[in-house]
C-alpha cells in the first residue's frame, strides 16, 4: 500500500509499503483524509525516536466490527487494558500502549491503519471529513477543562498563535474565561480575533505574572520560561508544547511562586466531535492547504512554513 514513512530520520513516500500483520482486536480502517500537526513535525527533527508510517488526525471508513462501512475517528493511545492505570481508568497512560503513528504504532498517513475498534467514534453524518480530521486536537484541547475548572472569573493567556494555539483559545473560551491569545501573526491573530477572542502581538506583550492559567501552545523551548513570567503566583502553567530539542529550564521560579505545572496530552473524541458539529469550535478557517498522499514530501514542507495552519493530506474520496 501507498505510505508515508519516518525510517532512519528520513521521510519518504513509499508507493509499496508492506505493513505488518494486525494484531487480532483490531480494524483497518481505510483513509479518507490525514492532517499534519506539529507532533509529527517534531517527530521529523527526532522526537520519541519514532520509525514507521506517521500519522495520528485521520478520518477513515471502518471495514469491519460495528462501525464497518461507517467515517471514523479514532483515539490515538491503544491500551492492554490490564495495567495498572487502565485499571484505574486512566489508559492513555497505559504501561504498554502503542500510540497511532507516534509510538511502535504505524500511523495514517497511508492507505489504511489499524485501531482498537474501543478507540473509534462514528462521524456524524452532517459534519464533513475535512472539519472531522481535527477531533483530534479538538480532543487534546479539550483535555484542558477536564484538568482544570475554569470559569467567568479566571483570566487565561494561552501562548502560541498556531493550530492548537487556536483550539485550545477557542475551547477554552466555551467557559467564559478571560482569554488572551498571544502570537507572532497578525493574519492568524486575526482569525481569533473574528471569533471575538483577544488577541496581542508577542512584540508587545509585557509578562507580568497576573494570569490565573497560562497554556504554553508554543511549541518552542521559549515557551515555558515566558509562561513563569506571565503566571500569577499560585496560577497554573499548562504544557501543551512538545519540542524534540533538549531544554535547559530555571525551576527556581517554580518553587518562589508556588506555581503548579501540568502536562496535557490526549482529550476526549465524544465532546471534541460535538463541538466541531455544533460549530462551538470554528475549523474551516485553519486549513491552509490540502495534497494528494503522494505529494506528502511537499505538504511536510508547506506545513513547516510560519504562514500555515492545517496542511491535510487527502488520501482516498471513498474506500
Amino acid at each position: 500500500m501507498r505510505a508515508v514513512t519516518l525510517i532512519d530520520g528520513e521521510l519518504q513516500y513509499d508507493a509499496g509499503y508492506a505493513p505488518c500483520e494486525a494484531p487480532d482486536g483490531l480494524v483497518e480502517v481505510k483513509v479518507l483524509k490525514a492532517g499534519i500537526c506539529e507532533t509529527d513535525l517534531q517527530l521529523k527533527q527526532g522526537y520519541m525516536g519514532f520509525s514507521g508510517v506517521l500519522g495520528h488526525e485521520f478520518v477513515g471508513v471502518a471495514q469491519s466490527g460495528r462501525f464497518a462501512e461507517q467515517r471514523v475517528v479514532g483515539e490515538i493511545n491503544c491500551v492492554c487494558g490490564r495495567c495498572d492505570f487502565c485499571r484505574r481508568d486512566v489508559p492513555t497512560h497505559c504501561e504498554h500502549r502503542t500510540v497511532i503513528g507516534i509510538l511502535s504504532h504505524d500511523g495514517a498517513f497511508a492507505d489504511s491503519l489499524f485501531v482498537p475498534e474501543q478507540n473509534l467514534h462514528v462521524v456524524p453524518d452532517h459534519l464533513s471529513t475535512e472539519h472531522a480530521v481535527f477531533t483530534e486536537p479538538v480532543a487534546a484541547a479539550c483535555r484542558i477543562l477536564e484538568q482544570t475548572h475554569l470559569n467567568s472569573n479566571h483570566s487565561v493567556v494561552v501562548l502560541g498563535d498556531g493550530r492548537l494555539g487556536n483550539l485550545c483559545a477557542q475551547v477554552i473560551a466555551t467557559t467564559q474565561a478571560d482569554v488572551l491569545v498571544v502570537g507572532k501573526h497578525s493574519w492568524k491573530l486575526q482569525q481569533l480575533q473574528e471569533l471575538g477572542i483577544q488577541t496581542m502581538l508577542l512584540s508587545e506583550f509585557q509578562p507580568r505574572s497576573k494570569a490565573d492559567f497560562v497554556v504554553d501552545c508554543t511549541g518552542s523551548p521559549t515557551g515555558f520560561p515566558l509562561s513563569l513570567q506571565t503566571v500569577k503566583p499560585c496560577g497554573t502553567v499548562i504544557l501543551k508544547t512538545t519540542v524534540a530539542a533538549e531544554q535547559s529550564l530555571h525551576l527556581a521560579p517554580v518553587v518562589i511562586n508556588e506555581v503548579q505545572v501540568i502536562g496535557s496530552r490526549c482529550g476526549p473524541f465524544a465532546p471534541a466531535l460535538q463541538m466541531i458539529a455544533d460549530k462551538i469550535v470554528q475549523v474551516e478557517s485553519l486549513i491552509t492547504a490540502e495534497y494528494p498522499l503522494d505529494q506528502a514530501i511537499q505538504a511536510f514542507r508547506h506545513a513547516e512554513q510560519a504562514d500555515t495552519l492545517k496542511v491535510l493530506l487527502h488520501v482516498s474520496d471513498s474506500v
